[in-house]
């Protein structure tokens, strides 16, 4: 299952790298059906899709404040605490990307600045079948809420008595979250983009899913519904040398694995010890987990790559462009200069992946399938748009102008070049 791939060839990366590919084609037919339905029957194509798909036979869509407060006291003290504690530090990271207005006196009277404006009304799905993701609504609840956005609606999908996991309800609760509807999957990226009669339609739709859900949030794009970013199945890269602790390396690679029968996990190296003792240790630990058959069918996707020299693996790395990558070495700052497609870095062997997903600040809603080359990951930036401002004084108009006359007319655009005339002539 786990076979170690030796000194492979530059002219062969691309295939070696290609990630599990799934036909589409029907998927995207069955998801269409979903959305066009929703979109002209509203919410009891929603009742419809509830009841086929979480066995849930819903009256109402909107969570009320009783079903809020019973959440309050079935999440224990312990996850209350940690959840505050990761809730401050996503809090404190995300704040500082607050942008200060700077104003630009671009030449003598003419002034420009740019300035970020939160995005009026955001969508945030949260899955909630086999892993109830409260993490993600800390990940994207934070920058929305700190992004000033005015309208933020949270779908998530009940299970069959029609409830929503307590954690979920919790979180959303400490971020003063209030609108939140009982609806997943690719139904709920319909309602939100098209609106019905109880979900109000929304600009932006984030949150990652499976492949329906991934899909209905490519479709609703190409109709005009933004989304944070073409995502999806999860995917770890780990560069290890001999100084990195294999049972470590074993964890963060199965943590990675555990996600999905579609995830995949990435191990490269310059010593095919550290892959040896790395593959021992992962085949110990998968034994133990609870989410074991899930783990072991992603592992079919995994790639052990022996390389000549760091150097080659961090090039190696970079074409593969992963959603997370830990830098398992003794150099771990000198390679993570090298970096130049990823997701989300963890450096030196204590900065496990999992520390990012959950806790330590920085987002966990990450580009995959290797949109890292293009993409960024969540940020306060994605709820945001930044507008440009200038204003050009008399001074600054007759300073500017003939350059703009002499643009405008070159280009044949004559009118553009009469804007700035009859100011001149003033």
């Amino acid at each position: 299952m786990m076979k170690i791939i030796k000194y492979p060839n530059k002219n062969k990366w691309p295939e070696l790298l290609k990630r599990p590919s799934l036909d589409t084609t029907v998927l995207e037919q069955q998801v269409s059906k979903v959305l066009q339905d929703v979109r002209s029957n509203g919410d009891k194509a929603l009742r419809k899709y509830t009841l086929q798909f979480d066995k849930a036979d819903l009256r109402s869509f909107s969570v009320n404040a009783s079903e809020i407060k019973r959440s309050q006291e079935l999440v224990s003290k312990e996850l209350k605490k940690a959840i505050t504690i990761a809730k401050n530090n996503i809090t404190q990271f995300h704040r500082s990307q607050i942008e200060k207005i700077k104003v630009v006196e671009t030449s003598k009277g003419v002034k420009c600045w740019r300035r970020s404006i939160g995005i009026e009304k955001v969508g945030l799905y949260i899955p909630g079948g086999t892993a109830p993701l409260f993490s993600t609504l800390l990940m994207l609840g934070i920058p929305a809420k700190l992004a000033s956005c005015k309208e933020i609606i949270l779908c998530t999908p009940p299970d069959k008595n029609g409830n929503i996991n307590p954690a979920i309800l919790y979180t959303a609760n400490l971020l003063g979250i209030k609108t939140i509807y009982k609806v997943g999957g690719a139904q709920a990226v319909a309602a939100m983009a098209y609106g019905t009669e109880t979900i109000p339609k929304v600009y932006k739709i984030f949150g990652p899913g499976n492949q329906y859900l991934t899909c209905a949030k490519q479709l609703v794009n190409k109709e005009g519904t933004a989304i944070d970013m073409p995502a999806g199945p999860s995917e770890v890269a780990i560069i290890a040398d001999k100084f990195c602790v294999p049972a470590f390396v074993a964890a963060d690679l199965l943590s990675q694995a555990e996600h999905g029968t579609d995830s995949q996990v990435i191990l490269v190296s310059d010593q095919e010890s550290v892959i040896s003792n790395v593959i021992k240790e992962l085949n110990s630990q998968l034994e133990k987990l609870p989410r074991k058959e899930i783990a072991a069918k992603a592992l079919q996707n995994s790639k052990f790559i022996l390389m000549k020299n760091k150097n080659e693996a961090m090039d190696l790395i970079n074409e593969y462009a992963p959603e997370h990558l830990i830098i398992a070495c003794k150099n771990d700052k000198e390679l993570a200069n090298k970096v130049i497609n990823a997701g989300s870095v963890f450096l030196g062997n204590y900065s496990c992946e999992s520390a990012g997903d959950y806790a330590s600040g920085t987002n966990h809603t990450l580009p995959t399938n290797g949109n890292a080359k293009a993409y960024s990951g969540v940020s306060l930036d994605s709820f945001v748009k930044k507008i440009t401002f200038q204003k050009i004084s008399k001074q600054g108009i007759n300073n500017l102008g003939r350059t703009i006359e002499l643009m405008a007319e070159a280009e044949g655009l004559f009118a553009h070049k009469n804007a700035v005339s009859v100011r001149l002539k003033r």
